[in-house]
């Protein structure tokens, strides 16, 4: 028995489960549970990989600069306000680390990103939900639950695990009624398939206490790269690379990173891609019969009409080979959260659910 203990809140943490990736006795399923690209990387990010691999002895820069100035440079940003990280998931934990503590509390919606909680524990603070209004953020209800004591909000923007997502305007309502002493992160993971959003960088422009994320794991494909990026303001900026490791970047990530995003054309086509498909998934659920909202991401949460119907599509969707995301842990047992897939995943899908409805 040690009498080594972790510091308060981080045995209260549950391990994070991700997407289903096997299903026994199916070789190759089709994986539509963790929102992937079905179009994978551009293909130039195999050329810089590649390229970059030749130098593996050496370490990588500290300061990201050209990953940094790419991302400027597509998104008209300032560069010197932009950090990466490993995942947005770095940049978000950060955050945490840096503004939140012991005897603080760090807000999120009630669907929200299951490490929300993850982050505000491992930072000793006390995680706030508050609820949402039929799938989705409503902001009067989270402005109800901030107090002193709210340090950080926490806001996925298209929202995981529902798709759904407040438009400029709300965002800026939200912005605007909050204290100076609370940081306002807006969770842009998928916020490339929101069409017309900026992610929140003209919010982040004009105000100190507002900062936003972004990943390369979903429109990018790099979820195996594991990259991210963050804007904010110069001095939240500042703090954050203080106690980022130097070296959290690789060589490979970083060049891979900046010729995904230097691909324009690549970013293009999977976009259109994604809205013709998301359009013909949701078309096809609901003439199913199966409830779905307009969805603003690269998924669509489809709605059953309770928790058994929903695993019995589940295991139907199996058994055709198909595996898509159970998000019972997310609030919503009678759901089913799935990927866009490419137009022969679409249609596989629908008649896989069709056959289900059939048999029922």
């Amino acid at each position: 028995m040690t009498d080594m203990r972790a510091q308060p809140g981080i045995m209260d943490i549950a391990l994070y489960q991700g997407g289903a990736s096997r299903i026994e006795g199916q070789a190759d399923p089709l994986k539509l549970s963790s929102n992937e690209n079905p179009l994978g990387a551009s293909p130039k990010v195999a050329e810089a990989v590649a390229a970059a691999a030749l130098s593996l002895h050496r370490y990588p820069p500290t300061d990201h600069a050209a990953l940094r100035t790419a991302i400027a440079e597509v998104h008209g940003l300032d560069a010197d306000r932009i950090i990466c990280g490993v995942g947005s998931d770095e940049i978000l934990t950060l955050l945490a680390m840096a503004f939140a503590g012991p005897g603080d509390e760090v807000l999120y919606t009630e669907h929200g990103f299951g490490l929300y909680r993850i982050f505000a524990l491992s930072a000793g603070a006390t995680p706030v939900v508050a609820p949402e209004r039929e799938r989705r953020i409503d902001v009067d209800l989270l402005l109800r639950h901030v107090t002193p004591a709210t340090r950080l909000i926490y806001i996925a923007n298209p929202a995981n695990p529902t798709g759904t997502a407040l438009d400029m305007a709300e965002l800026t309502r939200l912005a605007d009624a909050l204290p100076e002493q609370c940081l306002l992160v807006l969770d842009g993971a998928y916020a490339e398939f929101f069409a017309g959003y900026d992610g929140g960088a003209a919010l982040v422009t004009a105000r100190a206490n507002v900062a936003m994320t972004r990943t390369f794991s979903k429109l990018y494909g790099l979820g195996g790269l594991r990259v991210g990026w963050g804007y904010a303001s110069q001095h939240v900026i500042d703090v954050l690379n203080r106690i980022r490791g130097p070296f959290n970047m690789s060589s490979v990530a970083l060049a891979g990173a900046e010729a995904a995003m230097r691909d324009r054309g690549f970013v293009e086509i999977c976009l259109r891609e994604n809205a013709e498909q998301r359009a013909r998934l949701i078309g096809g659920l609901r003439q199913l019969g199966i409830a779905c909202d307009d969805s603003e991401a690269n998924f669509v949460l489809a709605c059953f009409a309770d928790e058994g119907e929903a695993l019995a599509a589940d295991a139907h969707l199996k058994s055709a080979g198909i595996l898509v995301r159970l998000v019972k842990g997310y609030g919503f047992p009678e759901a089913l959260r799935i990927t866009v897939g490419r137009a022969e995943d679409v249609t596989r899908v629908l008649d896989a659910l069709a056959s289900f409805r059939q048999a029922a």
